[in-house]
């Protein structure tokens, strides 16, 4: 048997051992953890992934040639955090730096909690995943110690082999369902922030530009 059908083995017999419900918790948290995922790599790489360089260069082109009525239609037509930022910039262009920056804040307050949304709960998720492994490891021990008190000599072999296999179960099983997930967050934190930075940048020189 390979690693990984070792790995499925030991996960599978802690559903089959007295305190299950340690697993079936830690299973709840890795399918809301792996789906909190899915929905935020959509959400900063894909959507967000269309507010690019792209993006920015077919701006570029419309305020060049003068035609600031294409660029706002152009930025309106694309539904991203920094495509809404621009538009709010060009539709308050020749009302001052002032109303610029107000715009651009009205936007952020939005946008910026859409891009950085569930973040932090997907820490709370591993947390959790892990805190219920240990919690299993800790109830697997107690059976083990409580089969070398009370079990009959015949059946405390058993009986010890279940409660460790059962400890070291959920153990396995909490880290296998938060580590990943801890990984894949670090991962969007570094991308949101760097969305944010990105916003910031490109208003920043848009406005420069509009209100030369």
């Amino acid at each position: 048997m390979g690693f990984t059908g070792q790995f499925v083995k030991f996960v599978v017999a802690g559903f089959q051992s007295t305190g299950s419900q340690m697993q079936w918790g830690i299973l709840l948290c890795m399918c809301a953890g792996f789906a909190l995922c899915i929905e935020r790599v959509w959400y900063l790489y894909i959507k967000c992934g269309r507010g690019g360089g792209g993006f920015m260069a077919g701006i570029g082109k419309y305020i060049k040639q003068g035609d600031y009525a294409k660029a706002l239609q152009y930025a309106k037509g694309n539904n991203t955090p920094l495509g809404k930022t621009i538009a709010a910039i060009l539709e308050n262009r020749g009302k001052g730096t002032k109303a610029i920056n107000k715009a651009v804040e009205e936007v952020l307050l939005t946008e910026t909690p859409k891009v950085q949304r569930n973040l932090a709960f997907m820490a709370v998720i591993a947390n959790i995943a892990t805190l219920l492994g240990l919690m299993g490891t800790i109830y697997g021990l107690m059976v083990s110690f409580d089969a070398i008190a009370n079990v009959p000599a015949a059946q405390r072999a058993a009986a010890l082999a279940n409660g460790i296999a059962f400890a070291m179960s959920t153990t396995l099983f909490g880290l296998i369902t938060a580590v990943p997930i801890l990984l894949v967050q670090g991962l969007l934190i570094r991308k949101s922030d760097k969305i944010v930075e990105e916003i910031d940048e490109k208003s920043t020189k848009l406005t420069n530009i509009v209100e030369e």
